[in-house]
């Protein structure tokens, strides 16, 4: 080798400081994306370390009406497995082009249809024709897991053993949860939870217990005058003692609505997303489907 020649030297020297970047290349883990918080629940929880699982949206942003930025669009292109939400959750979603495997999770787990009273509201999502908060009821979690882990070893089948020992460990946690809202709520002298947002049908569904909204299936939708009085009458008439908000959500409508029944308020998490306080905390889905639990077993007045 000819190290006085400068040509060679200078090209031996590019080939010496690029090997070190094609070796971290190499062994960078692949990236899996998922659009809403309790898909990147269960992705991290099966992945674990072998993948980088990343959130679409930042915390603390609202699921119905986020829109990725340019430079997200680029890094959710590039994911190896691309989770979402479906069911017309994700509005952006359309008409984007993935370069690798994206999943709409909603073709694996069982759908509420809306009704006409839904369609009626003018509902974000009634183009769709069903409810997309489908991820309230664990036993539709249970079929989005055991669907992600399938995937997952389908583009990674080394690591076969650890998804399935980790899908097993969730899905047991999920059968628990379900269990404990089964007995929770089996004896309750209400019968109804008054929400902000619609999106604990599919809870209210599971667990035998009523929601009453003051908007539709998105949190943008404006109530109505009527809406409003209807709701003070009925909170008043069935002796409600507290109406739930969200975050995500204008808090101000409901919490004059509590002011004019004279009841309290508190937050319910409908866990689309998650707040970056609830982030700090590293809240799961399990840590915050339990504080929902105790809440709505207080405002259902359970035993």
């Amino acid at each position: 080798m000819n190290f006085r020649n400068p040509l060679f030297a200078t090209l031996f020297l590019t080939l010496i400081s690029l090997m070190p970047l094609c070796a971290k290349e190499q062994n960078q883990k692949p990236t899996i994306a998922a659009s809403t918080f309790s898909l990147y629940d269960i992705a991290k929880n099966i992945a674990a370390d072998s993948a980088e699982v990343f959130m679409i949206m930042p915390f603390g942003v609202d699921a119905h009406s986020y829109e990725p930025s340019p430079k997200q669009m680029a890094k959710i292109s590039k994911s190896s497995l691309v989770l979402y939400s479906g069911a017309g959750l994700e509005p952006w979603i359309e008409g984007f082009e993935f370069k690798n495997r994206a999943l709409d999770i909603s073709t694996f787990v069982e759908l509420r249809e809306l009704s006409h009273e839904d369609h009626d509201h003018g509902h974000h999502h009634a183009e769709h024709g069903v409810d997309p908060h489908y991820w309230q009821d664990p036993q539709n979690m249970i079929l989005a897991t055991n669907q992600i882990t399938k995937e997952l070893i389908s583009l990674f089948a080394q690591n076969r053993d650890i998804y399935t020992k980790n899908r097993d460990a969730y899905v047991t946690m999920l059968q628990n949860l379900d269990a404990s809202y089964k007995a929770k709520l089996s004896e309750c002298k209400l019968d109804t939870i008054i929400v902000s947002h619609d999106a604990f049908s599919y809870l209210a569904q599971r667990y035998n217990f009523h929601t009453e909204a003051l908007s539709g299936l998105s949190p943008e939708a404006e109530p109505s005058a009527k809406g409003m009085i209807k709701l003070i009458n009925f909170i008043k008439e069935h002796k409600v003692k507290v109406v739930f908000f969200e975050k995500f959500a204008n808090e101000k409508t409901i919490r004059a609505i509590a002011k004019e029944a004279n009841v309290t308020t508190d937050v319910l998490q409908p866990l689309g997303n998650i707040t970056a306080d609830e982030a700090k905390q590293n809240l799961s889905y399990e840590d915050i489907m339990r504080i929902n639990l105790q809440k709505i077993s207080t405002a259902l007045e359970c035993k």
